[in-house]
C-alpha cells in the first residue's frame, strides 16, 4: 500500500502470548494508541498508561463492529443465505450452486494436512467465480500484520487477536532493507525472523499471503529498497536496468530459499504470493513484472501468484496468467471494470481494503467512518468477494524506517502506525510510570570525539554514498559536514531533508528542500562552518524513489564559490553507539541549551516490566532511545503525541533513557 490507509491498529499488546477478553464481549477487539511526540523543554518525559487517556466505550469503534460482524458469519461456518445472487458486471440474478459451502473448520492450517491442489480458481456455469482451497469452495478473510513492526514478544499476541475476529488469513511484505542492510549481509534474526513469523501464524490457524517485494511500499523508508540502490544514479528503480536485477536476483536467492518449504504444497501455510506491488502506478518497464514473475517461479514458488493495483492502474499492472486484485478504500461496482477487462473468469480479491490512512507529521489525524467500514464489509460478504484488511494492525515504525510522501513538499510518516484507543482488555496489561527529568545530557560537539572515524572529502558526499558500512553507505540517521571558512555572505547548498547551520556552536540558520539559501555574517577569522542534516524518510511511492540521496546533495557555495575540504560525521546512532555513550563524562544538565545535544534519563519499570507510551512534555523535536533500542521521532507539531513503548523492551528496575534533542527544528 502507498499513499493510503496506514495505520488501523487492531490490537492492543500483551506481554505474553495468551487468550483475551475484551470487556464488550467476543466480538470488541482492543486497538494500540498512537504513538508519537509532543514536546519542548528537555526535563520531563512521562510514560503514560491508557488509564491516562479515558474514552468513550470501546465498542464505538468501528473495528469492533467489524469484528462483531464476521464472528457470526464466519466462525458457524458461513455459506450463502440465498440461493440468487446479482452478478457484479450485468447486475443480472445468478443462481448459486448451494453444495459448494464455505467448511471454514476443515479449512485450516491445523486441519489440512494431506495437501495437493492449493490455492485454485474456479469458473462454473450458473455461478460467479471463486476461489477453492483443496477442492473446498474458500473466501479470503485477511488482514495486514507486518511482523517488523510489532515486537516479536507480541507476534502471537496479535494474530491471536487476528484469529478471533474471524479472519482466516494474514498478509505481510517483507522489508528488503531491513533484511538486507549490507550488499550480502542478510538479517532474518530476532524481529526479523521471517520464517517465525509465518510458522506462528501456523501454529495458531492462519493461513499467509506473502508479499515479498522487492518493492513493498508501505509506508517504509524508500518503500523497502535499500539505500545504496541510490548510489549510482543510472540505475534505474523497478526496471530491467542490469544493476537493479542484479541486486534483486541476489536477494531473492536468499529470501526465496527461506519461504520455499513454508508453502501449502509443502506443508506450511502459505497460499499465495504477490508479485511486487501496486506497479501500474509506476509502470516504466513492460518487462520488469513478468521479470519477477520468473524469477519466482524457477526459485521454487509454486503457489498462486498475484499481483496488487489501484482500480484505475490495473491494466498496466497485472501479468499475463497471474491473479490480478484490486486495491479500494470503499465498495463501488463501477471499481470493477478495469478488472473484468483483464480476467472476466476469476473471482475478486481485495488486496487492500483500506479502512484507514496513515499520518504525516504536522497534518492531521486521519480517521474512517465506522458506518463506511460496515457498509464496505457488507457488500463484499454479500457477493462473495475476497478481501484483505489493510490495516488489522498497524504497528510503530520503529527506529528511522519511516517512509514520506512528496507531492507538494515533503511529509516525513510518522513514527507510529495507530490511532488512540479507548480501556484495554484486563489480559493486556499496561503500566503508568513515574515521571522521570534528563539528569545528564552532551552537546553534539562533545559527542563527535565517540563516533567513527569521519570521512575526509573534498567535496560533499551524500548519505548513501559515504565510504561506510562495507561501502553500503548510510541509510538512516543524520550526518554533520564541517569546512573551514574565512568569509561571510550567500550560503547555498541543497540539504535532504532538513539542515541546521552553525559557525562553531552558534546556530545560523535552517536549510530545506526549499530554503536553499542562508546568510552568513561577516567573520573577523577562519571559523568552522558546520551543517547538521537530517534523512526525515525516503519517499516510498510515486517516480520520486529514483531521486532519494539523502544529506548534501550538491556542491556548497559561499557568493558562489565552492567550498571544499569537509570532515564528515555519520549518525546512525546504532546500538552500539550508545553503549560507548555509557562510559563517558555527561555534564549536569543546564537551566537551558538550545543547540544538539543528547539528554539522558532513567526509567524505573520495577521488577515486571509493561507496556507503556512516553509523552515528552515540553519537549520540541527528536528522537527517543530505550536501551539503546530506537524508539522513533517525536515532534511537537504533531499528529501524534506519545510514543509506544514495548514493555518487552524494558529491563526490570532500571532503563537508560537517552533522547537525542535535533536543536532547532
Amino acid at each position: 500500500m502507498c499513499r493510503r490507509p496506514g495505520s488501523v491498529p487492531l490490537a492492543a499488546q500483551s506481554p505474553r502470548p495468551s487468550p483475551w477478553r475484551c470487556p464488550a464481549g467476543p466480538g470488541c477487539v482492543p486497538r494500540l494508541p498512537r504513538g508519537g511526540g509532543s514536546s519542548a523543554r528537555p526535563p520531563l518525559l512521562q510514560p503514560v498508561g491508557m488509564a491516562s487517556r479515558p474514552r468513550s466505550s470501546p465498542c464505538l469503534f468501528w473495528k469492533r463492529i467489524l469484528c462483531i460482524f464476521f464472528l457470526p458469519c464466519i466462525l458457524s461456518g458461513f455459506s450463502p443465505r440465498v440461493k440468487h445472487k446479482k452478478n457484479l458486471l450485468s447486475g443480472k440474478a445468478q443462481p448459486q450452486l448451494s453444495q459448494y459451502r464455505f467448511i471454514w473448520s476443515r479449512l485450516t492450517p491445523l486441519e489440512l494436512r494431506n495437501r495437493s491442489m492449493g490455492l485454485q480458481t474456479e469458473s462454473r456455469v450458473g455461478s460467479n467465480p471463486y476461489f477453492t482451497l483443496e477442492g473446498h469452495k474458500f473466501l479470503i478473510f485477511g488482514g495486514s500484520i507486518h511482523y517488523f513492526r510489532v515486537p516479536r514478544e507480541y507476534w502471537r499476541d496479535r494474530l491471536l487477536k487476528l484469529k478471533a475476529c474471524g479472519f482466516n488469513t494474514v498478509t505481510t511484505y517483507v522489508p528488503w532493507n531491513l533484511h538486507e542492510p549490507e550488499r550480502g549481509r542478510f538479517d532474518f534474526s530476532g524481529n526479523l525472523d521471517l520464517e517465525a513469523f509465518v510458522l506462528t501464524a501456523a501454529e495458531i490457524g492462519l493461513w499467509v499471503i506473502l508479499r515479498p517485494g522487492p518493492y513493498i511500499c508501505s509506508e517504509i523508508d524508500l518503500g523497502g529498497l535499500p539505500s545504496r540502490l541510490l548510489q549510482d544514479p543510472q540505475v534505474n528503480l523497478r526496471t530491467t536496468d542490469k544493476g537493479f536485477v542484479e541486486a534483486v536476483d541476489k536477494y531473492f536467492d536468499h529470501l526465496i530459499s527461506r519461504v520455499v518449504h513454508l508453502q501449502y504444497r509443502k506443508g506450511g501455510p502459505i497460499i499465495a504470493v504477490q508479485v511486487e506491488n501496486e506497479y501500474g502506478s509506476f509502470y516504466k518497464d513492460k518487462d520488469y513484472m513478468p521479470y519477477l514473475q520468473q524469477a519466482l517461479l524457477k526459485r521454487g514458488i509454486v503457489e498462486l501468484l498475484l499481483t496488487s493495483d489501484n482500480v484505475d492502474d490495473v491494466l498496466k499492472g497485472y501479468i499475463k496468467g497471474v491473479l490480478a486484485t484490486i486495491n479500494m478504500k470503499k465498495f463501488r461496482k463501477d471499481a470493477f471494470q478495469h478488472l473484468y477487462k483483464v480476467q472476466r473468469d476469476k473471482p475478486i480479491m481485495i488486496m487492500e481494503y483500506w479502512v484507514g490512512w496513515f499520518d504525516t507529521w504536522g497534518s492531521k489525524h486521519e480517521v474512517k467512518d465506522a458506518g463506511d467500514v460496515k457498509n464496505t464489509v457488507s457488500e463484499f460478504i454479500k457477493f462473495e468477494i475476497s478481501f484483505n484488511v489493510y490495516m488489522f494492525h498497524g504497528g510503530t515504525n520503529f527506529g528511522f524506517i519511516n517512509g514520506a510522501i512528496n507531492f507538494v513538499k515533503h511529509a516525513g510518516v510518522v513514527t507510529s502506525y495507530a490511532v488512540p484507543l479507548p480501556p484495554l482488555p484486563e489480559l493486556t496489561p499496561k503500566a503508568v510510570y513515574p515521571s522521570t527529568r534528563s539528569s545528564h545530557y552532551l552537546p553534539l560537539w562533545d559527542v563527535l570525539q565517540y563516533l567513527d572515524e569521519p570521512v575526509m572529502s573534498k567535496m560533499p558526499v551524500s548519505m548513501e554514498n559515504l565510504p561506510i558500512n562495507n561501502g553500503n553507505g548510510q541509510s538512516y540517521g543524520l550526518v554533520l559536514y564541517e569546512t573551514p571558512i574565512c568569509s561571510g555572505g550567500q550560503l547555498h547548498a541543497h540539504v535532504r531533508d532538513v539542515a541546521q547551520v552553525f559557525l562553531n556552536e552558534t546556530t545560523i540558520g535552517i536549510l530545506d528542500d526549499s530554503i536553499r539559501n542562508l546568510k552568513i555574517p561577516e567573520v573577523k577569522e577562519c571559523q568552522l562552518l558546520r551543517i547538521l542534516v537530517e534523512n526525515q524518510g525516503r519517499v516510498n511511492f510515486s517516480w520520486k524513489i529514483q531521486n532519494q540521496q539523502k544529506g548534501l546533495t550538491g556542491p556548497v557555495t559561499i557568493n558562489n564559490i565552492s567550498l571544499e575540504g569537509f570532515t564528515i560525521y555519520s549518525l546512525e546512532m546504532k546500538m552500539s553507539f550508545f553503549k560507548r555513550l555509557r562510559y563517558v563524562p555527561w555534564r549536569p544538565v543546564p537551566n537551558s541549551y538550545s543547540g544538539p545535544a543528547f539528554y539522558r534519563a532513567t526509567l524505573r519499570a520495577g521488577s515486571s516490566p509493561k507496556d507503556t507510551f512516553l509523552r515528552l512534555l515540553n519537549w520540541n523535536y527528536g528522537f527517543v532511545f530505550i536501551n539503546g533500542r530506537n524508539l522513533g521521532r517525536y515532534w511537537i507539531i504533531g499528529p501524534q503525541e506519545t510514543l509506544y513503548l514495548p514493555g518487552a523492551w524494558l529491563h526490570p528496575e532500571d532503563n537508560e533513557v537517552s533522547t537525542p534533542r535535533a536543536g532547532q527544528l
